[in-house]
């Protein structure tokens, strides 16, 4: 599979655009109904933000040091990595979200959450769309980032902007889910 990196990252930033946008409107949004989970061992629409945040300040400064730092010229094409490939694609949300098991340092549940929560994420999202026309100066092939699981396993510039974007997705999707859950009740 071979992807144009201009499609690709153009992608990218309107996902991130439509994730600061769904943010945006949260900010109107009382902070009871913000912490209100559908079941108690599911998330708020805080904590799923909070978890975005949390993930967010793991990557964002690593992949900005990695593009700072490179001397790579960019690619007309990215070719996903198999296991790249693999993480980017479980991350999109299904039409029923499958459950995956999320870190012990990276579960936001029973955390106390505020509107700097949402401040948070709008900053992040906007360091994101950054780093996204950052990366069209760089080979998305050849810089490797470290993944959260483990420093052992890196993967492509590309696929690493995929997972954490198709992550974001997930999530916003999640919070949409139960704000609709919580406006039916």
């Amino acid at each position: 599979m071979h992807l144009n990196t201009s499609t690709l990252l153009n992608e990218l930033k309107e996902l991130t655009l439509a994730h600061i946008s769904f943010a945006e409107n949260l900010k109107s949004i009382n902070l009871t109904i913000l912490n209100q989970r559908l079941t108690p061992d599911s998330w708020s629409i805080l904590e799923c933000l909070e978890h975005l945040n949390r993930y967010g300040s793991f990557y964002h400064p690593q992949i900005e040091q990695k593009i700072a730092s490179s001397n790579s010229k960019p690619q007309s094409v990215f070719k996903p990595g198999w296991l790249g490939n693999y993480f980017a694609n479980a991350m999109l949300p299904k039409e029923k979200l499958n459950k995956m098991k999320t870190f012990k340092s990276l579960n936001p549940i029973n955390s106390v959450l505020n509107q700097k929560t949402i401040t948070t994420f709008l900053t992040q999202q906007n360091q994101l769309l950054n780093i996204l026309t950052n990366a069209e100066k760089v080979n998305l092939n050849s810089l490797r980032i470290t993944t959260s699981i483990s420093s052992i396993i890196k993967l492509k510039l590309g696929d690493t902007l995929r997972v954490i974007i198709y992550h974001n997705k997930r999530h916003i999707v999640q919070a949409q889910k139960v704000l609709e859950g919580i406006a039916d009740s």
